[in-house]
């Protein structure tokens, strides 16, 4: 399979239930266990309002999705305006190393940009620090900053 031109596109309504399965994998990869029904709910909400987000998908010349890149948009004080999260990034892991995350990554700065985004911010687990060096590539530095949350439901 040729990987060197994945097809980038913003998500679509009938790929909503493979999105939701590889953004599982990515949840599962870091010791959260997803409801699927939520995922799904929480895709088909994104794709139906721009003004949450978006969410782009790679996908190989067949149509099977080889990765997803999840992000949610918020208005920043910090910031100065409209900015976004980049809450989820991931590749099938048999298609790592390939550049398709960095593809994804520079369709994402590129679409958040379009749409006016004044900044970007994401996390790495301490964990998957191979990641680190893609995000440096494109610009990300890293916050001094120790995050905090609170689940309410």
């Amino acid at each position: 399979m040729n990987l060197d031109t994945p097809i980038l596109s913003l998500l679509r309504p009938d790929q909503i239930p493979a999105a939701a399965e590889l953004l599982g994998a990515q949840l599962r990869e870091h010791g959260i266990t997803p409801s699927l029904e939520r995922t799904r709910a929480v895709l088909t909400q994104m794709a139906g309002d721009e003004r949450l987000g978006f969410v782009l998908v790679a996908l190989a010349p067949d149509g099977k999705l080889l990765g997803v890149a999840y992000g949610g948009a918020f208005l920043s004080v910090e910031h100065g305006g409209l900015s976004g999260w980049l809450d989820e990034l991931y590749v099938r892991p048999e298609y790592r190393g390939a550049g398709i995350g960095t593809k994804l990554l520079a369709e994402f700065i590129r679409v958040a940009s379009a749409r006016g985004w004044r900044a970007i911010d994401l996390e790495v687990e301490s964990d998957h620090r191979r990641v680190v060096p893609l995000y440096e590539r494109h610009g990300f530095e890293p916050q001094t900053r120790s995050r905090f949350y609170r689940k309410l439901s």
